[in-house]
């Protein structure tokens, strides 16, 4: 038999290569790389477990199998028989769970201190359950919650308080349930879910909604705001509401223009119709609403027209983009309805900026006007910043031009005051070299202390082009006759052509 190695059975095994051989090994190498090892915890019963996603999805479980391990991020316990979901449903914290799904559970009850151990869950899947209320504070532990889906339920009580410090919820469905009241609380002021960005009501008991209110919703809202599959009551302002989200191309109205009906009071029993059939059809008679855009300032005072085409009108009222309704004259606050039916808004705040609808009722048919108002944000002072602006930038014109002027003309010459001793003439022979080779001229100097006199003046004496020369140096006598002559008025030529300084007549 091969010599027994001194180490221990696993080392034995591997190095022997018997039975146990390098398969035994890969049991181990698994145990030590997945953390569904002794030290986090073995992996339930019927569920499947893959990296920390545990998934016990129709395992027929009737309640959370227990223990969890800690470092789960995923649980799937949908399509079992889970009816109850208590406040120790996870006996210890599982602080690295983002996402829970208990969807086609016949999940009945779920305790308000359900999810105080999972603080940092994103996703919640409650769907296709038999919830019937909501109820306080219920999910206030999950301030890190982004989607909630609450759909194919039985929920006809929502408490004001079960959406609180939700601060993260951009997607919540409500849709396919028995909510007869909307949820208004849920979008007024954007404070309490200030990142919704959808939400789903479709299929509920809804006869009205608040139109006034829903106009005044941010556009990334009214786009994903769900309404179809309600029983609602016809009327224009409602009318108004779907054209506006069909004439902005809102995907919750393209998408669902089929489903999106109402009913219309006649009797024996109501009779359904699609809400955007109601333009001009009786009784209610409803036409679009038109829209206008309108520009201010902080600290601005604005009316807005309320143009309707409609004739012997018999009242006419304004809703803020707050919901608030303005329909006395003189009104209170910053805002006064005018006795022609504007809006006056005074002392323009950044709160002030939304969308205005002002309803007007006729005698054979209603209307409804929506003013977008801006209210940029920034005060302005009026046009004398502009006036003080151009006349600025015409005073630095002016100077820019005074100064070259005053640089071209003005500037002394360069033998003015001119100081030092007087330096003997250069002979006449290399005069030539320095008048063409030099760009300063020949001058003489002048007497130190004395002004310089005019090159014009008459007693600059015999040298040619002005130049004063002392004493009057006499020429010396040419020694060839005529041409020394020409040789001579050469650089007295040259001189006159290329010397930089002016002559002054």
């Amino acid at each position: 038999p091969p010599p027994q190695c001194p180490c221990d059975s696993v080392g034995q095994s591997t190095a022997m290569g018997g039975a146990g051989g390098p398969g035994a090994l890969l049991p181990l190498l698994l145990a030590l790389v997945s953390p569904w090892g002794s030290a986090g915890g073995s992996c339930p019963p019927r569920c499947v477990c893959a990296s920390n996603i545990l998934s016990c999805s129709q395992a027929v479980l009737s309640s959370v199998p227990s223990p969890l391990p800690r470092f789960t991020a995923v649980l799937d316990l949908s399509h079992n028989n889970v009816s109850r979901l208590r406040a120790d449903w996870a006996p210890g914290r599982l602080a690295h769970l983002h996402a829970l799904l208990l969807s086609h559970n016949g999940l009945s009850f779920v305790s308000t201190e359900a999810f105080a151990h999972v603080p940092h869950l994103r996703h919640l899947d409650l769907s296709s359950n038999r919830l019937r209320t909501l109820e306080e504070n219920l999910f206030s532990d999950l301030a890190e919650l982004e989607v909630l889906l609450l759909y194919n339920n039985e929920i006809s009580t929502v408490d004001r308080t079960a959406f609180d410090n939700l601060g993260r919820l951009r997607k919540l469905y409500l849709g396919q349930n028995r909510i007869a009241r909307f949820p208004l609380e849920l979008l007024r002021d954007g404070s309490r879910l200030p990142q919704l960005a959808l939400l789903d009501l479709s299929a509920n008991r809804l006869r009205s909604v608040p139109v006034g209110e829903l106009q005044a919703l941010p556009a990334w809202l009214r786009d994903r705001l769900y309404l179809h599959g309600n029983p609602l009551a016809c009327d224009c302002p409602l009318f108004q509401l779907v054209a506006r989200g069909r004439r902005r191309r809102l995907s919750a109205v393209m998408d669902f223009q089929e489903e999106l009906r109402c009913f219309l009071p006649t009797t024996p029993a109501p009779v359904g119709i699609s809400i955007l059939d109601l333009d001009g059809r009786q009784p209610l008679n409803c036409s679009e609403a038109r829209e206008a855009v309108l520009e201010a300032h902080l600290g601005d005072t604005v009316t807005l027209s309320c143009d309707t085409r409609l004739r012997g009108v018999r009242s006419r009222h304004w809703v803020t983009p707050g919901g608030e309704r303005v329909v006395e004259e003189g009104g209170n606050g910053s805002a006064a309805l005018l006795a022609n039916g504007s809006l006056q808004l005074r002392a323009l705040r950044p709160e002030d900026a939304g969308t205005y609808a002002c309803w007007v009722a006729g005698p054979l048919l209603n209307e409804t006007l929506y003013v977008e108002l801006l209210v940029h944000n920034f005060t302005l002072h009026g046009p004398h910043d502009t006036l003080n602006t151009a006349y600025t930038t015409l005073v630095g014109c002016i100077l820019s031009v005074v100064l070259v002027l005053i640089y071209l003309y003005l500037t002394p010459c360069r033998c003015c005051c001119c100081r030092g001793a007087e330096k003997p003439p250069a002979p006449r022979d290399d005069s030539i070299n320095s008048s063409v080779l030099s760009a300063t001229p020949n001058h003489a100097t002048g007497v130190p202390g004395e002004p310089c006199r005019s090159r014009s003046a008459s007693t600059s004496g015999p040298g040619q082009n002005g130049r004063f020369k002392v004493g009057g140096t006499p020429q010396p006598p040419p020694r060839h006759g005529p041409k020394v002559q020409r040789k001579v008025s050469d650089p007295d030529s040259v001189s006159s052509v290329f010397s930089d300084t002016p002559i002054v007549v």
